[in-house]
């Protein structure tokens, strides 16, 4: 598969879920389950979208680090309210670090 047809969820993150990312600390990343995120996670028959990579980044100008991650899927948890549970891979590549 080339690069430029991998699917790409991007999400923005702060400095500190960055960092514990990037060192493997943090194997997990949470959305709430609010419309806007159903929307960019579910598809239209209940069934959570897959991709290849979750792209990183930290903060939104052009040189502002970033990271590609492996997607291992994403599950919806009801442990303590309604959300979504990213399910995160190895590193796989980082910028501007």
């Amino acid at each position: 598969m080339k690069p430029e047809d991998k699917k790409i969820l991007h999400l923005t993150l702060k400095r500190e879920w960055f960092d514990l990312i990037l060192s493997g600390e943090k194997t997990e990343e949470y959305r709430e389950y609010k419309p806007y995120w159903i929307k960019r996670l579910m598809g239209h028959c209940g069934r959570m979208k897959q991709f290849d990579i979750v792209r990183f980044r930290n903060g939104y100008r052009k040189e502002d680090p970033i990271m590609d991650v492996k997607f291992e899927g994403t599950f919806l948890r009801r442990d303590k309210g309604d959300y979504f549970a990213i399910k995160l891979g190895k590193v796989l590549s980082y910028h501007n670090i």
